[in-house]
């Protein structure tokens, strides 16, 4: 079946409220919200992908509101719990189970591919790519081509603290607690793509 053009899922826009909630609570919430002109989602959650731009418009939003250090913060809580979503409904457990089972480059691979088709549900209709690389602490490279929440962006430093934080998230689950993923490259900042290196901080046997 072919991927949805120019959608991405209800988790961008939940998550980031829940985020919002816990870290700075109600008031500011509804603020960020009415701001991206999303006040609807927080009378009645999405529960099906929604168009790129509303996620981009919350994200901006959350700038504006929030300065960049806030934001960040909000958005790094917000792809946690997209991945502890993903943990809890998305991955089924026998998945999780071998993938903790097997050595951390095997486990990588098969994580990798399987995200591959389902990566419009983050990346909308941006190019979701990966290479493996295995050298020195760093495991892989993670790519977004034509990024839907970095469009029209100028920014001094990276933007994509909400991706970072949920690939980090599930690779530390699935792949080895020791993964941390940096995001090297932002098109916020004029880099041709947004870049994550997944990196291992404490080897275990290949």
């Amino acid at each position: 079946m072919q991927a949805p053009t120019g959608l991405i899922g209800p988790n961008a826009i939940i998550q980031v409220h829940h985020a919002l909630e816990q870290l700075l609570g109600t008031p500011l919430s509804e603020r960020v919200f009415a701001q991206a002109a999303l006040a609807r989602h927080l009378v009645r959650s999405p529960q099906r992908p929604v168009p790129e731009q509303e996620v981009r418009s919350l994200h901006m939003a959350l700038r504006q509101a929030l300065g960049e250090s806030q934001a960040e913060a909000v958005a790094r809580e917000a792809g946690r719990r997209t991945a502890q979503y993903l943990l809890a409904h998305r991955i089924p457990g026998p998945a999780q189970v071998l993938l903790r089972r097997l050595p951390a480059r095997l486990a990588l691979w098969a994580l990798l591919r399987a995200m591959q088709p389902q990566a419009w549900t983050f990346a909308g209709s941006g190019r979701f790519t990966h290479r493996l690389v295995w050298r020195g602490p760093i495991l892989a490279v993670l790519s977004i081509h034509n990024n839907p929440l970095c469009r029209g962006l100028q920014l001094p430093g990276p933007a994509c603290a909400y991706y970072a934080a949920t690939f980090e998230h599930l690779m530390r689950a699935l792949v080895h607690a020791g993964c941390d993923v940096v995001e090297t490259d932002c098109e916020a900042t004029g880099a041709t793509a947004c870049r994550f290196e997944v990196r291992l901080a404490r080897r275990k046997p290949m």
